[in-house]
């Protein structure tokens, strides 16, 4: 069922940002795209910009603006390079509470052509343990379609 909607999802957001360079428009519909499609409770762009991750385009309640390298899930995720999943964020070490309603989390980081990471998409739950391999391999995907674009 996850795996069928993620599949839609992409395909959706695939045709949807086809021949699109600005990459704030894009992180703009995919972000609502996947809020809408799998009911996540913030879902979200942190772009890399002078050293820290700086808030992007997003749905859901306001969130923090400005995350440093290696701080909280976001930039763990960025400085390890590589997708983060967070089934209960009170056993994150470091987690930032951007709000007190999150409970679990996933950050993709997002990669430029040379291999550097640009940014995150950070998406958070309300209930534990929402993230699996599943939304893993999908958000990947997704985040992959923004290797083109100059965040």
């Amino acid at each position: 069922m996850k795996a069928e909607k993620y599949s839609l999802l992409t395909e959706q957001i695939r045709s949807l940002i086809e021949g699109e360079t600005d990459g704030v428009a894009v992180m703009a519909n995919i972000c609502a795209a996947i809020h809408e499609a799998m009911g996540f409770w913030w879902t979200g762009f942190y772009r890399v910009k002078n050293g820290e991750l700086v808030l992007g385009p997003f749905q859901g309640p306001v969130a923090c603006m400005h995350i440093g390298f290696g701080k909280g899930v976001c930039g763990t995720a960025w400085k390890e390079q590589r997708t983060i999943i967070v089934p209960d964020v009170e056993q994150f070490p470091g987690h930032i509470a951007c709000s007190s309603l999150s409970r679990s989390e996933i950050v993709v980081p997002i990669f430029s052509q040379n291999g550097e990471v640009t940014g995150v998409l950070d998406i958070d739950s309300k209930e534990l343990a929402t993230f699996d391999d599943t939304d893993q391999l999908y958000l990947e995907r997704i985040c992959k379609m923004l290797t083109s674009l100059n965040l």
